[in-house]
């Protein structure tokens, strides 16, 4: 085969594969990465590698750092030639494929046997930029050229027969399709009449029956989980042992699975471990009619069967997951470029009244830790922005912010949403989805206006929140995640909770580190700055060049009450900005001076002030002192609070119901 060499002067530098490295999130690589028995690549367009895990190097016969830049002929000699076309096909269709590789390469002393899986990796613009190599190696111990040792003709067909097992299970990457594919296998070259699979699951920490073949007359009624303990399963599964029980042991056995089978006519059950490098993975279970069925070669040849099983599921599960990694990878890139289209322009939080600074001052004190954290608000004061400077300053900060509004999302997607969904989990559900709380793995979710979650999912959620594990819509395995909550909401959780809305052992799982935000209102002294903030923000993106602000339209936006808080404040800039012709900012007074001679026209601060606290004492019920009283949501003492409403002649008629 003819190729061109590059010379050293066209090599890339070590920048260029940090840069290449750098396209997958730095967690989901580790993930990959630190896969201990399954070998895991990157290659890039020109056949050069990007990272290799530790046990891709160990197959290779070359240490993981020589890999690095080297291309894929360098590190696998001729064998390449088997690998190159494939991996342009990947890099062409963008589909998947799947091989085998045998020969000797050149950092290994013995020739090797592997079953090589190519995946696409795309950049921000949907090209393949990349391809990932799964590998998993057939056999450490025979060589593709060594025989079993059985000279018979029955012999050799079964070893004919397990290399059509290999090709099988090795080309059928996903689990649905494992299964049969070992079944007809098992029921064309072992001869039984039963044969089953018992994997271990770890989520429910029970073994997962599954009937291969049954040509039994009688209808076996088998549970579909058993304990790992279970009398049959225990030695195989727990001690790796071999067992084989014919008609007087299973006659004897405290097995209740058992005496099944001895009942549906069985008379020899062979149960062989499946072990990988990672430990036990279950049994597969075969059973026959005779009396003292299997025989030594028997017992040899379902061993190699068995081998052969455990590397196709290992195969399968490590398909799996990189399926698994490479939609969330998809769906991660795809919510960061929603988020960057949603234009977070507000960058830092601006003021420094009183009110604001207890609340940054709060932000400090639980960032550090992970606990849940309520973030309480009038609309448009900020609370993601709270939320997001919570994240930054925590441990998690390299992961991802997944934020979710629980109001903008109909009920009955929300669940989908928040908890991903399997293929044909509902009727438009055409392919399998990753929900909110698995981007959020390692990382924080934000669910603002989370009182607008239905009472059916929040026993979803608290679950979540109490055990850090889910299931998505549809789904069966148990998902683990291990994030940190942040919610928000407008509304008074504890007045929802009265009224049966809003769960109370949910609320208080919420209810960790409440964090209220102040309104406008409560931050006069900000406006000025505020102002100044959106106007040089706002000037800049239209190019405009305003450097003066006239006193009669400040003073006007000071003595406005801003029921819609900063949001609205932004919102009247950016139009004003809008408006304005020269260097002098142009403020559509007539839109608030309505308004503010509806209240009045020398309304006052201590005006302003009294409207507040009566507005606080009628939300809380015209309780002053306590944690949820007047006094605490104001960040004042009751006896300061008491002596402001009696300055200001507040009645207890003017506040309670």
């Amino acid at each position: 085969m003819e190729f061109v060499c590059r010379g050293e002067d066209s090599a890339p530098t070590e920048e260029y594969w940090e840069e290449r490295a750098s396209l997958m999130r730095p967690e989901l690589l580790r993930k990959f990465l630190e896969a201990p028995n399954v070998g895991f690549g990157i290659v890039d367009r020109e056949f050069r590698y990007v990272a290799v895990n530790d046990a891709l190097a160990a197959m290779n016969g070359v240490p993981s750092q020589e890999h690095i830049g080297k291309t894929v002929r360098e590190i696998l000699g001729d064998t390449s030639e088997n690998a190159e076309p494939l991996l342009q096909q990947v890099f062409t269709t963008g589909q998947p494929r799947s091989f085998e590789l045998r020969g000797k390469l050149p950092g290994r002393a013995k020739p090797g046997w592997w079953v090589v899986g190519y995946f696409p990796i795309q950049d921000s613009q949907d090209e393949v930029d990349q391809v990932g190599a799964v590998v998993i190696e057939v056999s450490e111990q025979r060589t593709p050229t060594e025989k079993l040792p059985v000279e018979s003709q029955d012999g050799k067909q079964r070893f004919d027969a397990l290399l059509e097992l290999s090709g099988a299970t090795m080309s059928t990457l996903g689990e649905e399709e494992l299964l049969p594919a070992i079944s007809a296998f098992l029921d064309k070259v072992v001869p039984h009449d039963f044969s089953s699979l018992a994997l271990y699951d770890k989520g429910i920490q029970r073994l997962r029956v599954q009937i291969l073949n049954n040509s039994l007359d009688e209808k076996l009624d088998l549970d579909d989980t058993a304990a790992a303990k279970e009398p049959a399963y225990a030695p195989s599964f727990l001690r790796g042992q071999i067992r084989i029980h014919n008609r007087d042991g299973l006659l004897s056995s405290d097995s209740r699975f058992l005496r099944r089978l001895l009942g549906a006519g069985i008379q020899s059950f062979c149960l062989m471990p499946l072990i990988s490098r990672n430990g036990a993975v279950g049994t597969l279970n075969f059973g026959r009619k005779e009396n003292n069925a299997f025989g030594a070669d028997d017992v040899f040849f379902l061993k190699q069967v068995a081998a052969q099983v455990t590397l196709a599921l290992a195969n399968a599960a490590a398909y799996r997951e990189i399926r698994e990694l490479t939609q969330k990878l998809n769906q991660e890139k795809l919510y960061l470029q929603e988020e960057v289209r949603s234009a977070h322009e507000f960058h830092d939080i601006i003021g420094e009244s009183p009110a604001l600074q207890r609340v940054l001052s709060q932000v400090r004190t639980v960032s550090p830790s992970d606990a849940t954290v309520l973030v309480l608000g009038e609309t448009g004061t900020g609370k993601e922005l709270i939320a997001r400077a919570i994240h930054c300053l925590s441990s998690r900060k390299e992961a991802n912010f997944i934020k979710l509004n629980c109001a903008a999302i109909p009920t009955g997607l929300l669940e989908s949403e928040l908890f991903g969904h399997e293929k044909g989990a509902f009727t438009g559900a055409v392919s399998q989805k990753i929900g909110r709380l698995e981007l959020a793995d390692k990382g924080t979710l934000f669910l603002d206006e989370v009182g607008e979650i239905s009472l059916e999912l929040q026993p979803k959620l608290l679950r979540v929140l109490q055990d850090h594990e889910f299931e998505r819509l549809g789904g069966t395995r148990t998902m683990r995640v291990d994030i940190r909550l942040i919610a928000a909401t407008n509304r008074d959780l504890a007045k929802s909770v009265n009224a049966h809305e809003f769960r109370g052992d949910l609320f208080y799982r919420l209810h960790v580190f409440p964090v209220r935000l102040p309104s406008l209102r409560e931050r006069l002294r900000d406006i000025p700055l505020l102002v100044r903030y959106f106007v040089q923000k706002f000037a800049k993106r239209m190019n405009k060049k305003i450097d003066a602000i006239p006193e009669e339209a400040m003073r006007a936006l000071q003595s406005w009450m801003w029921p819609g808080n900063v949001r609205e404040l932004e919102n009247l800039i950016e139009r004003s900005v809008i408006l304005t012709q020269g260097s002098t900012l142009n403020v559509p007074l007539a839109e608030l001076r309505t308004e503010i001679h509806n209240q009045s026209r020398d309304a006052t601060l201590e005006a302003l002030e009294r409207e507040h606290i009566l507005r606080v004492l009628r939300e809380t019920g015209g309780v002053v002192a306590g944690m949820r009283g007047a006094a605490a949501r104001l960040g004042m003492k009751r006896t300061t609070l008491q002596s402001r409403m009696q300055k200001l002649g507040i009645t207890r008629e003017e506040y309670q119901n």
